[in-house]
């Protein structure tokens, strides 16, 4: 950067022929005398009075003197005087014009702000303190919502190469507007913190220190909690480049949940650009994740139109010559995210204004409204003010500020020196109603345009976050009554997690539960009413207090449900009817919107068909509707709700017609067009099974009735399976599918008949209702819990079986002598197993003595301790399985990565916040550990 110059030259005064005379302005010669001593007064004294009496004369005739009298241009002129006096005393006529002429005179403050700027640098103390008193009561009084309009004039004395102390100034003026209009610089920093920076690298000292100042003010009223902590760090980065490595590593430990806006991203973007550039890897990495993570955050699309050519182009740089395949993969999602972002405001932009046509149409408007409500003569103090007043709201349209409050501030007050002020309040609330309904006829909508039918139940527009991410950030979701809405969009989108907000009344905008009735229908009951008899849970709900028995039962036989399955355990119903059990107790709320996730889980093909008739029956009900099964979408839904880039967008029609529009979305559905892929791990030898027909898992004459329940579940029941088999089990709701499955994995004891399973058998049972382990360890990571789990070798999950408890009859059995060797003993415990011929014998350690004695399975299956040596059996075969797979972060990692949950799920996030597939890819991970 060239050195700076010393103190300014002023100019040599123009030519006075080019001013007009007095005489020919227009104005009371009671003007001509106080303003030429206002440039030639011999005293302080007389000076101060010639400019009162110039300013006293300008606010008795009104902003139309201003312009008359070519107020703006004379002052420029003596501003440049060869004079001294004449430019202090210029400086002076601003000040005490900006003290009593107020909003009045801002419209030409803006014009004369580069006078002031230049004698910042003047050869004289006196000029130089006049010339920055002038600039901190423009930028101290002036109208809030005019800051930007500053702009120009301070970037444009930044840049002054020959006068350092003209770049200082403006640095402090700068500074002034932060304290005066904190919240209007911050929407400025994209524009303030480019030019700024350069500053922070100047050649002179003081310069710099002014332009550290400068940002650190400005970038006070971001408003970002998530990086409000780091804005000292960032800015010293920027002036600081060596200061980048460490700054990355402190922003990737922070988790960002605030919407990020323009002034987030004009302090954070300087950071990752020169991220992205360092030499260090692990640097590149962490800058990549944080512009996804933020990118994914974004509040307004066209906010990061001008960060675009600043990281885009350092991420597909990174994305393509990376060595490490991990950071190529991280950037290029990085990338892919933020084109997304930049696409959208693509979309945006072309409905938009630019920022010219943007102050000609509020002008138009304006001049319309005050010809409307308070015609006035419209001379060149009126044109300036309203030309003036058009920058201002045109402003704050780009910055979507509508709020009734400021646009009274921005226009009241400069309207009020031509209006009465009840008429300038009636101008602005129209100009803005005016300017709201522009603007949102050009917005993108979210929704196809449709007919009025139908009563509208729900307008609202919000954000929402679980587990310190964003899934949808200022989404709007439109429902009417009546209508079936299928909600769509890939696993992890966030669609569970929306419908859980809904239910739990957390979604801002959405009507209370007193204007509109919701009811989450779900078939997963909680264990406590297992035994419950199915019409007293009903019965017994606090929410249906007061609803007579006789309407429950009656209800209840509308669905389905006998008078023999109604006095039935809840424990005694399959999935199919826990639905019906759900819509039943919604029926009985009085429901105006269902909730329904996987309605079709578990439900046979007639269920499924009675589910479809059940809800198109429904006219006075809205449904929202999350699903996998496409003929079920099909068939039921006339709107789908679409996920696209965190926001829902909805389209008319079942799930075919949104697919001929949206063809990428087959994916949801299609099982020929998913690309997830899973490696399941190779199983271990099983020891003397030989071919494919042996049987490694049994049950003979197997018969299990439920408690309570009135009939038996499974009778009589024989069944086997062998190696490399892949059995369905099929049959209608309630016929006992889910009984059989647990029976043979041991979940269940059988009242009657034997399971077997070959002793070193590692059986994995992923259940209707797979959440239920990993729900109890929501705050551990999915490799913190699968190292948990089996953290001494077996599985912990496997401990709560029933088949696993011992009963008091069997502890009795298993306390009686028994004779060995002819010697009567108690047994104390098994320790371990051993191969005999065909068979296993186990080693048994005796009460009151040190030795062991090695007995066969028979004999210890003769003594009662069958479930003791499946205790073995289990240890033995977890053990086969953890040789070759040791118990690491990595190792897991890699395991989680086979069944399609990279680190970012598998190891750096909570259980808590994976979605609903993630948790499934998660449950079968974890019962293929071993």
């Amino acid at each position: 950067m060239a050195p700076r110059k010393g103190a300014a030259q002023v100019a040599k005064k123009p030519a006075v022929a080019e001013l007009p005379p007095f005489e020919e302005c227009n104005v009371s010669k009671t003007m001509i005398e106080p303003w030429q001593k206002v440039a030639s007064a011999s005293s302080v004294d007389e000076r101060a009075a010639a400019i009162d009496a110039a300013v006293s004369m300008l606010q008795s005739e009104g902003p139309a003197s201003i312009v008359a009298y070519k107020v703006v241009k004379r002052v420029k002129y003596s501003a440049v005087d060869l004079n001294a006096t004449a430019r202090e005393g210029a400086m002076m006529f601003i000040s005490s014009l900006v003290e009593k002429m107020g909003r009045t005179a801002e419209p030409f403050l803006i014009e004369l702000l580069p006078a002031v700027l230049i004698l910042y640098s003047d050869k004289l103390q006196s000029v130089r303190a006049a010339a920055d008193a002038a600039g901190r009561a423009i930028c101290s009084s002036i109208c809030p919502f005019a800051a930007k309009l500053l702009l120009p004039a301070i970037f444009d004395a930044m840049a002054d190469r020959k006068n350092w102390r003209t770049a200082e100034g403006a640095l402090l003026l700068l500074s002034v507007l932060a304290n005066s209009a904190p919240r209007q610089l911050a929407r400025c920093l994209p524009e303030i913190v480019p030019k700024v920076s350069e500053a922070m690298s100047d050649s002179k000292e003081q310069v710099r220190k002014a332009a550290y100042d400068a940002m650190t003010e400005a970038c006070a009223a971001i408003g970002n909690r998530d990086i409000e902590q780091f804005i000292p760090v960032l800015v010293s980065s920027i002036a600081r480049p060596i200061e980048v490595p460490e700054t990355v590593h402190k922003l990737s430990a922070t988790t960002f949940v605030q919407a990020v806006t323009a002034p987030t991203l004009s302090i954070m973007v300087p950071l990752l650009s020169r991220g992205l550039r360092d030499r260090a890897p692990a640097i590149k990495r962490k800058s990549a994740i944080i512009t996804e993570n933020m990118s994914k955050l974004i509040d307004d699309p066209l906010a990061a139109v001008p960060f675009l050519p600043k990281l885009l182009p350092g991420l597909e740089l990174v994305s393509k010559e990376a060595a490490d395949p991990e950071i190529r993969t991280v950037a290029s999602k990085a990338h892919k995210t933020l084109s997304i972002v930049g696409e959208e405001a693509q979309v945006i932009m072309a409905n938009l204004l630019n920022d010219k046509e943007q102050v000609e149409f509020v002008l138009t408007v304006l001049k319309a409204t005050l010809a409307e409500i308070a015609p006035v003569v419209v001379d060149d103090g009126v044109v300036a003010t309203l030309d003036y007043v058009s920058a201002m709201c045109a402003v704050q349209m780009i910055h979507k500020n509508f709020e009734e409050e400021d646009w009274q501030k921005m226009i009241v007050p400069s309207l009020k020196a031509f209006i009465s002020e009840e008429d300038a309040e009636k101008v602005a609330a129209k100009a803005l109603q005016l300017c709201m309904a522009d603007y949102e006829s050009r917005k993108v909508k979210q929704y196809e345009e449709e007919d009025d039918e139908g009563e509208e139940l729900c307008t609202c527009e919000f954000s929402l976050a679980y587990g310190g991410k964003i899934l949808l950030n200022n989404a709007g979701l439109f429902l009417k009554r009546g209508r079936r809405y299928g909600l769509c969009g890939p696993n992890g989108c966030g669609k569970s997690t929306l419908m859980r907000a809904i239910a739990n009344g957390q979604l801002e905008g959405f009507p209370s539960p007193d204007e509109l009735k919701t009811v989450y229908v779900e078939h997963d009951l909680d264990a406590s009413v297992a035994e419950v008899a199915v019409v007293d849970l009903i019965v017994n709900e606090p929410a249906l207090a007061g609803i007579e028995r006789s309407h429950v039962v009656e209800t209840l036989a509308s669905v389905g449900f006998t008078p023999e399955w109604q006095q039935s355990p809840v424990a005694a119903l399959s999935g199919g009817w826990k639905m019906k059990l759900a819509l039943a107790r919604a029926i009985l709320m009085k429901a105006d919107i269902l909730l329904l996730d996987e309605p079709t889980n578990h439900l046979d093909v007639t269920n499924v068909k009675w589910l479809s008739d059940y809800l198109t029956g429904l006219k006075d009900v809205s449904c929202i509707i999350v699903s996998h099964d496409s003929g079920f979408l099909d068939n039921v839904c006339t709107d789908i709700i679409h996920y696209e880039n965190r926001k829902l967008k909805q389209y008319r029609g079942n799930l075919s017609k949104f697919v001929e529009q949206k063809p990428e979305a087959k994916v949801y559905y299609e099982l020929a067009e998913a690309t997830v892929k899973f490696t399941f791990p190779e199983p271990g030898f099983l020891e003397g099974v030989k071919t494919k027909d042996k049987a490694i898992l049994k049950m003979t004459r197997v018969s299990f009735q439920y408690p309570g329940a009135n009939k038996i579940a499974v009778a009589d029941v024989t069944v086997q399976c062998s190696l490399s088999s892949r059995v369905a089990v099929i049959g209608p709701n309630g016929a006992g599918k889910s009984t059989l499955i647990k029976l043979l994995t041991g979940e269940l004891e059988a009242s009657s008949g034997t399971c077997w399973k070959h002793p070193n058998l590692r059986v994995a049972y992923v259940a209707q209702h797979a959440f239920h382990h990993v729900e109890q360890h929501l705050d551990m990571t999915p490799n913190e819990y699968i190292r948990w789990r089996y953290a001494f070798g077996e599985d912990r999950e496997e401990q709560d079986k029933v088949s696993r408890k011992i009963k008091e009859d069997e502890e009795k059995k298993m306390a009686e002598k028994v004779v060995i060797d002819g010697t009567k003993r108690i047994v104390d415990c098994l320790l371990s197993r051993r191969k005999l011929k065909k068979g296993y014998e186990y080693e048994v350690q005796w009460k009151g003595g040190i030795e062991t004695t090695w007995l066969p399975r028979a004999t210890l299956e003769e003594m009662g301790f069958v479930k003791l040596v499946n205790e073995i059996d289990a240890k033995e075969a977890a053990a086969q399985g953890l040789i070759t797979r040791p118990l690491t972060i990595a190792m897991v990692q890699k395991h989680l990565e086979e069944f399609g949950l990279e680190s970012e799920f598998g190891t750096h996030s909570r259980i808590r916040g994976l979605s609903g597939g993630q948790k499934v890819k998660l449950v079968l991970a974890g019962a293929m550990w071993n």
